[in-house]
């Protein structure tokens, strides 16, 4: 399992972070905790977990917290990575009342959201856990929050796939089929491009494709919706000259089975785009 990363750097959160709290705060700020709470009124609240999970999300909930009010003291107790149970408490704020009323939903949505995609990468990762291979999220992530959910998936155990078009070459099926549908051609135009430090992955549907891959030699490539067996020759014909990666039709239910094929690394879309919310919420203490 990969170790739990560091937070992202405050240059990467302060934008997203903003932008969710202007949309919470809108014009006119909190108007309900302004009407209602004295502004010298102090609060303790615990953020607690609802149903079984894993945490991520701390450092983007701290970041919207001290945005608000700097203040405010966040007492973390179950960091990124942590396993939670109902009831267990994930960190402790003091401070002021307005504070932590008007930062809340804002602080919850990010640890909900990005705990569910923490918890799904765990499931996937415990299902392979006696295989060599590794889960490896995608692209499909959430417009925005690419950095977050891919940092989420690594405090679930799993690992990133290129984080966007600029950090690897990655020919599809439809590169190839622009391409005269020539997986040669397209390995030769790309290894001709990137120059020597960027990788190239290509990926094919049928064995004959891999075969013709091999022979141009890219750093990676993609077995795309192939059977389990089919895999299985792929490996063998690999003699491990390159990496593989399986896709298309993973799911928890046919994950290992993908895994037990000998393939280096797994991806799964559903990782960022089918992960259901982590039930968490603030008590006040």
């Amino acid at each position: 399992m990969t170790p739990v990363p560091p937070p992202l750097p405050a240059i990467i959160l302060d934008p997203i972070v903003r932008l969710a709290l202007s949309e919470d705060l809108g014009r006119a700020g909190d108007l309900t905790t302004d009407a209602t709470i004295a502004p010298d009124t102090q609060l303790s609240v615990v953020i607690a977990a609802r149903q079984n999970g894993v945490i991520a999300g701390i450092d983007v909930a701290s970041h919207a917290l001290s945005l608000i009010d700097s203040s405010v003291k966040l007492d973390v107790q179950m960091g990124d990575g942590s396993a939670v149970k109902p009831g267990d408490v994930v960190a402790r704020l003091d401070g002021s009342a307005r504070s932590i009323l008007t930062a809340e939903r804002t602080m919850l949505n990010f640890i909900g959201r990005l705990s569910a995609v923490a918890t799904m990468t765990r499931a996937y990762v415990e299902k392979i856990s006696h295989t060599s291979a590794t889960i490896v999220c995608t692209r499909k992530t959430t417009p925005g929050h690419r950095a977050l959910e891919k940092r989420a998936v690594r405090c679930g155990g799993g690992t990133a796939h290129r984080y966007g078009l600029d950090d690897a070459v990655l020919i599809k099926d439809n590169h190839i089929a622009a391409c005269d549908g020539s997986v040669a051609l397209a390995l030769e135009r790309a290894k001709a491009y990137a120059g020597h430090l960027r990788m190239i992955e290509i990926e094919v549907d049928t064995l004959e494709q891999f075969e013709e891959a091999l022979k141009h030699g890219p750093h990676a490539v993609l077995l795309d919706n192939m059977s389990p067996d089919t895999l299985r020759r792929a490996v063998t014909m690999n003699e491990g000259r390159v990496t593989l990666e399986a896709s298309g039709g993973v799911n928890l239910d046919t994950v290992a089975s993908i895994a037990e094929t000998g393939v280096d690394y797994i991806s799964v879309g559903a990782l960022t785009h089918s992960a259901p919310n982590l039930d968490v919420g603030m008590d006040v203490v």
